[in-house]
């Protein structure tokens, strides 16, 4: 049943929407969908886009989310706010090779804000932000929606009149509940889309503020025109998609306020019409707009340029195989592939995973290919779509589609392989904003069948069932984004051929201490794509630590083989040599890591290892150094320094090592607990004796702290004492290496003074 409701607004008001509404066909009479006041209208938009995604609210941090945000050292405040304007949105420099040029300092600048309220990283409140976000959005689309699918009319007082409020609610509902908008709201990396959306949104509805009607006459304001310039530009400093809100204000522009028929344009085009400012490219200030948003686009894309480098960004062949192919042919039949597959995604939004990429989708590379056919499909209904766009004698079927197709197309751009090399092959995040084009074409073909149907209240739980089915979907959907192991396990039954999804499940497994699950995702990532250099890394390093050190060096030596600069999987392989005993061949893979990676603390201190057990003890010491300088918080670099000064009679160098390194990392109770060992050799027992008990206050299990503080005891003549620790490091640990015997030496000491007493 349609609930039809008053508007209370003022009679002129009324008056002046239903003589604008009969100037050109309105898609609300023909459209059976509930019919509410604006703000109640917001309202609903508002509470259901919360309940489809509320369950993220206290989700973890995935998949891409450490790296944008847990590893990225822009949201850290030592890091100078300036540094994101030359940073790209994972942190490195944009002069760097590796950068993969996406500029979003502003997206990067919530997360700092995030990061320093929230006192840490603690994802609840960057969550809500999200939630928060596409709310806002779907609000916002209640407006939007109004006008690409109503009009823009003004009453006399200059404010805007929705001509469309069913048409309106019905296309926000359904941007608010798609779950292919999933990522982008649970994924916190997401929020580049979300902002971008915003500002994209804003600069639209700044552009269409450009023509309210004042005493003087149809006319626009400059003022407006430059806002909605600065917005897009603001929309883009987000995410790159923003910068073609630009395009589509000018398209809006010449549909919606000029009303020019493309189809004709054309024709006086060709035929060199003289009259073509009868086709509305010189009426009302159009040339002039275009201009100012042209100029607007040119300056910001110049500047963005001039930050970013004229370098391509990095990507290998299994981010997106088909942009590698040597044919054209392949190349074009896969990209367009590859939309048919955005476009189902927004059709039918059930098959969604995290990553598409490592072969979730095998390359097209002959017409015989049974795929072909989502091709044609595709490009069957836009050739339809495109032919009534331009050649539809109905105006208002004209203008619907064409923003329609707009908003659904030039968006995407960006993403489209067609202007440069893209990083992924398919990515729910980057339909976010062309979904907007897909609501007013559904919307409209709603209205379409509802004009035709006789038993329209059917029609209409239909759609009130697809709703609610994509309200359950998102919903589900959330909840899976909410930890790594649900969201890789749920990747598992739609792309089973991806390797990057049987790696990550296999790293979340080893993360949490099952090696034996791991290994077994782990080969069936090398098993799907054999040059997969990071799961033979990670599986050797799981091989080594489970001492099967032939098969690992195995997997390390193919992997530096096919990625020669890969440093990580050379450090590991000098570590597995190390175990072997090949001592040369694991110091020139240590070195050959350093030199792939100049800044590389970690390998430094396993090169320092091996010099330790080579006896080269000023080398040890010098590749501890390096690694404390590159890392002044690598706790194991500092206690191995100390520990081998101490060892090797150096009190006094030790000392003075263990101090620098309890002012650098004052609450690690290792190093409180090295050092004090040091003192106590020293003679130093009062200050030994502190270190020791806070080193227990920090771990009051470690068996060894109690042990070497009953022997500083002991030393000290405090026997009791002494006992009390030998005791507790007994009880921890009963077969600690030294401590019973000291122990029974204690007893039988104690024994003697107490016959002698």
């Amino acid at each position: 049943q349609i609930f039809n409701q008053h508007n209370a607004e003022a009679p002129n008001l009324e008056q002046a929407f239903h003589r604008m509404a009969q100037m050109e066909p309105n898609l609300d009479h023909d459209v059976s969908w509930f019919l509410l006041p604006s703000y109640w209208a917001k309202m609903v938009v508002a509470l259901i886009s919360f309940l489809c995604f509320a369950n993220s609210y206290d989700g973890d941090f995935v998949f891409d989310d450490s790296e944008a945000i847990i590893n990225n050292k822009d949201l850290r405040a030592e890091t100078p706010l300036g540094d994101l304007w030359y940073h790209d949105f994972w942190g490195s420099k944009l002069s760097s090779n590796t950068s993969h040029k996406s500029y979003r300092p502003l997206t990067v600048l919530t997360f700092r804000i995030n990061y320093l309220f929230a006192g840490g990283f603690y994802p609840v409140g960057f969550h809500v932000i999200n939630i928060i976000l596409h709310c806002t959005i779907s609000v916002l689309m209640v407006d939007v929606f109004s006008i690409l699918l109503g009009g823009l009319q003004f009453s006399n007082k200059g404010r805007r009149l929705n001509l469309a409020p069913k048409s309106s609610l019905l296309a926000a509902l359904l941007f608010a509940v798609h779950p292919v908008h999933t990522e982008c709201v649970a994924g916190i990396v997401g929020r580049a889309d979300l902002l971008c959306a915003l500002f994209f949104l804003l600069s639209f509805l700044g552009y269409c503020k450009a023509f309210r009607e004042n005493k003087e006459g149809h006319t626009f304001s400059v003022f407006w025109v430059l806002v909605s310039v600065v917005l897009g530009a603001t929309a883009m400093l987000c995410k790159e998609q923003g910068i073609t809100i630009l395009g589509l204000n000018a398209v809006f522009d010449a549909l919606v306020i000029n009303k020019i028929n493309l189809l004709e344009l054309i024709r006086k085009l060709l035929y060199k019409d003289k009259s073509l400012e009868n086709a509305g490219l010189l009426r009302k200030g159009l040339l002039s707009r275009i201009t100012l948003l042209m100029c607007g686009g040119a300056g910001i894309l110049y500047v963005r340029w001039r930050i970013m480098g004229t370098g391509p960004p990095a990507f290998t062949e299994v981010d997106n195989p088909a942009s590698f192919a040597d044919s054209l042919f392949v190349r074009a039949i896969n990209y367009n592939y590859y939309y048919s597959l955005n476009a189902w995604l927004l059709l039918c939004p059930w098959w969604l995973c995290f990553d598409w990429s490592m072969g979730c989708i095998p390359l097209i590379k002959s017409v015989s290919d049974w795929r072909i056919i989502a091709l044609a499909a595709l490009w069957f209904c836009l050739i339809g779509l495109i032919c009534q766009a331009l050649c539809s004698e109905d105006s208002h079927k004209r203008r619907i589609l064409t923003l329609g197709l707009g908003f659904l197309i030039i968006p995407f751009l960006p993403a489209s392989n067609l202007f440069f090399r893209v990083g992924f092959v398919v990515a729910e995040r980057v339909i976010y904003l062309p979904s907007i084009g897909y609501c007013i074409l559904f919307t409209y073909g709603f209205s379409l069948l509802s004009k035709q149907a006789k038993k329209k209240k059917i029609l209409a739980v239909a759609v009130l069932g697809i709703l609610l089915i994509n309200v359950m979907r998102c919903a589900l959907r959330s909840s899976q984004w909410r930890s790594e192991e649900q969201l890789f396990r749920s990747a598992l039954s739609v792309c089973p051929l991806n390797a990057k999804v049987h790696y990550n499940v296999g790293k979340n497994l080893a993360d949490k201490g099952n090696q034996s699950a791991a290994i077994k995702y782990y080969r069936e990532a090398v098993r799907l794509n054999p040059k997969y250099v990071h799961a033979m890394n990670n599986l050797g390093n799981i091989l080594k630590e489970r001492n099967e050190l032939h098969e690992a060096e195995e997997l390390l030596s193919l992997a530096v083989q096919i990625q020669p600069d890969f440093a990580a999987a050379w450090m590991n392989l000098g570590i597995v040599q190390n175990s072997l005993r090949r001592f040369e061949e694991a110091e020139q893979s240590y070195w050959t890591a350093i030199k792939h990676r100049k800044k590389y603390p970690d390998c430094y201190y396993n090169l320092g290892r091996l010099y330790a057990d080579l006896n080269r003890h000023i080398d040890a010491l010098n590749a501890w150094r390096n690694a404390t300088v590159l890392k002044p918080e690598h706790s194991l670099a500092w206690n191995n320094m100390i520990i081998l000064l101490d060892n090797t009679g150096n009190l006094a160098q030790a000392e003075a090592v263990g101090r620098e390194a309890l002012e650098l990392i004052p609450n690690d109770h290792s190093l409180m607990f090295s050092l004090a060992n040091v003192l106590g050799k020293s003679q130093k027992y009062k200050e030994s004796e502190a270190l020791f008990l806070k080193a227990i206050k920090a771990n009051p299990n470690a068996a060894s702290y109690h042990g070497n503080l009953a022997v500083l005891y002991h030393r000290w003549g405090n026997l009791d004492l002494a006992k009390k620790h030998y005791e507790i490091s007994l009880k921890l640990d009963p077969m600690a290496p030294g401590t019973k015997e000291n122990y029974n030496l204690l007893r039988r000491k104690l024994e003697q003074l107490q016959k002698k007493g």
